[in-house]
């Protein structure tokens, strides 16, 4: 027990290059994986990854494609799903402080929040 301990710290700890890098990378697809769910994407196509896999090369398609099709130019889509995005983070900073509003209201008196 005391050995997987030592080797789980010791992995931890690990700071060679290589190591680094995977963490990274690993975070950033975590983190990528993380937009797919708050877009509700996994509820909507009922999580089959071949139909999300197909709307992803869809829109790859559509960014690679040059000129103007009926929604604009590439760069006029692309411009228009940042802000659709930027309001959506916004939205969820407002309620997560909304959240922590309404948590400290109900706080008996005498206790302090620690964040």
């Amino acid at each position: 027990m005391q050995r997987n301990r030592t080797e789980a710290a010791r992995a931890r700890d690990d700071t060679r290059q290589w190591v680094r890098n995977r963490r990274e990378r690993t975070r950033h697809l975590i983190e990528l994986g993380g937009l797919v769910q708050k877009a509700g994407l996994v509820e909507l196509v009922n999580d089959d990854r071949a139909t999300l896999l197909g709307a992803f090369l869809d829109i790859a398609q559509r960014l690679q494609e040059d000129g103007q099709s009926e929604e604009g130019t590439v760069a006029d889509l692309c411009a228009r799903w940042r802000r659709r995005g930027l309001r959506a983070f916004d939205a969820d900073k407002e309620a997560a402080g909304a959240e922590v509003m309404h948590l400290r209201q109900e706080e008996p008196l005498g206790m302090e929040v620690r964040e």
